[in-house]
């Protein structure tokens, strides 16, 4: 049975790079054009991957467990530093973030899938708050309009009652 849920796509960074397997566990992680997360940070774990496979799966390592310390990290200014804290901070454990792939039976796509959701978490922590919307009053004409649909809806129903008995 497959899954309904839909792989990201790699950002154009990692798309354009050979995808020898060092090339991706040894790559700095180009979140934006201004935030590159050196290699160094990064720390790989692997392990065994439930899932379709056969008898593969049970030999492979092929889930992947990548993490980023944001608190000690020096790729980030401590502006975003404070950001990322603050809006991840359920997703962070003593400051550390941990993304998980094993969508695929390889390693290597595997890898690639979990650097693009830490970069989509990060572009995430650190994009800008929506700005807050100033609440309005409903003008005259639009409650005119509500009041006329709401005796409208009133009569269709009135007209669906039993007839009184007289």
């Amino acid at each position: 049975m497959r899954s309904s849920r839909r792989i990201p796509r790699l950002p154009t960074s990692l798309q354009r790079r050979s995808m020898h397997p060092c090339n991706t566990g040894c790559m700095d992680l180009e979140v934006s054009p201004a935030l590159t997360i050196p290699a160094s940070e990064l720390s790989w774990r692997f392990s065994r991957s439930s899932g379709p496979g056969g008898q593969h799966v049970n030999t492979s390592d092929s889930r992947v467990e990548l993490s980023w310390n944001v608190a000690d990290s020096a790729a980030v200014s401590d502006e975003q530093r404070t950001m990322l804290v603050s809006r991840l901070g359920r997703r962070l454990i003593a400051g550390v973030i941990t993304v998980t792939a094993s969508e695929r039976r390889s390693q290597l796509r595997n890898r690639e899938i979990a650097l693009v959701k830490l970069a989509e978490i990060v572009i995430e922590g650190l994009a800008p708050e929506a700005a807050h919307r100033r609440p309005t009053k409903p003008t005259r004409g639009s409650k005119r309009r509500h009041l006329v649909t709401k005796q409208q809806r009133s009569a269709t129903k009135r007209q669906r009652q039993r007839p009184a008995a007289e």
